[in-house]
């Protein structure tokens, strides 16, 4: 039997009313608002394709094996299609390759458009015959300006801040001092340090207020919101208590209510002395129950710290009922005595 959807009174007023979303578009939208890779889940139009802005972000944001692929494919098609027009010409538009002992037509017309592209120079190789002379002209004109658009993204890359943090895959509900909680892992991916760290999680999901069912956004209490040395990992902890918005939640409800969990990080990069951002999101069916978090400390040389990065989304299974059902302390008159 599928449980009710939660029910609660209108949030307080220092609660954030939408994050920005619009009160009638959250309530009018299905589906999580937050990728896991922290992009929102929208589309925008009425503005165009936008082609240039998105391959200028398509390009700072790939790995870097895609993007010197790219990079490379690229340059290669501008002179293959170079060096297919110099071969379209009559008598093939070029002279002098025999000397290199290039034999074959393709790979003549190719390091021809390869050296007046780059601007390193044909050697003996010139071009013959006003067309072929206009095309090496336009060449020597396009490739510089190519290649300094390509060391352009090169250098944006390399001065770019960016923070690149690992969640684990799933959100779990653990025991927590003699109660329940919602935790979650993050660790930092990059070489880079990270320091004045922030956390802040959201709960996105449907309420009954007054008998009608609405979207509302709540602010979770965490157990700690910041840290300021982020060298290993990080277990972001929301008990869950009489006061929680969670206070009594199943598996049934998160699904009735398409619990959605926001989750906004933001630190200071060291290596650039800025700070970054990135975010994530868990909904309903990405938290697991009746498990806790494995340790994810390994061995390491004497007096140093270690963890296995490997180990981050690792959980030990727990008693089958052990965190679906509600704690006593989630139940208000129990959380005063105590």
């Amino acid at each position: 039997m599928t449980s009710p959807i939660p029910t609660s009174d209108p949030p307080p007023l220092t609660e954030p009313a939408d994050l920005g979303f619009g009160r009638v578009v959250a309530n009018a939208v299905r589906g999580r608002f937050l990728n896991r890779d922290g992009k929102p889940n929208s589309v925008k139009y009425g503005l165009g394709a936008q082609r240039t802005a998105r391959f200028y972000l398509a390009a700072l944001d790939a790995s870097w094996p895609a993007f010197i692929g790219w990079m490379m494919g690229v340059l290669l098609l501008v002179n293959g299609f170079f060096a297919l027009a110099y071969l379209a010409l009559d008598g093939g538009g070029i002279r002098g390759a025999r000397d290199l002992g290039l034999d074959d037509p393709f790979l003549q017309a190719f390091s021809f458009s390869v050296g007046t592209f780059t601007t390193t120079g044909t050697s003996v190789m010139y071009a013959y015959g006003p067309t072929a002379h206009w095309l090496a002209n336009l060449e020597s004109f396009v490739g510089p300006i190519t290649l300094v658009l390509a060391f352009g993204l090169l250098i944006a890359r390399l001065t770019r801040p960016r923070m690149r943090m690992g969640f684990s895959e799933s959100a779990i509900i653990a025991p927590y001092e003699g109660g329940r909680a919602l935790m979650f892992r993050i660790v930092n991916l990059q070489p880079g340090e990270l320091s004045d760290v922030h956390v802040r999680v959201n709960l996105a999901w449907f309420e009954e207020i007054g008998g009608v069912r609405e979207r509302n956004f709540h602010t979770l209490a965490l157990e700690r919101n910041s840290v300021e040395f982020f060298t290993l990992h990080w277990t972001i902890v929301h008990p869950i208590t009489a006061d929680s918005p969670l206070a009594g939640v199943t598996p049934d409800i998160l699904a009735d209510a398409q619990a959605e969990f926001l989750i906004f990080v933001d630190a200071l990069e060291e290596t650039f002395s800025t700070r970054v951002s990135t975010k994530s999101s868990y909904i309903w069916d990405e938290i697991r129950w009746d498990v806790k978090f494995a340790s994810i400390f390994a061995n390491g040389p004497e007096g140093v710290i270690a963890i296995d990065v490997e180990r981050l989304s690792r959980t030990e299974r727990l008693d089958d009922g052990a965190t679906r059902t509600p704690a006593a302390l989630e139940r208000r008159g129990d959380a005063v005595a105590r």
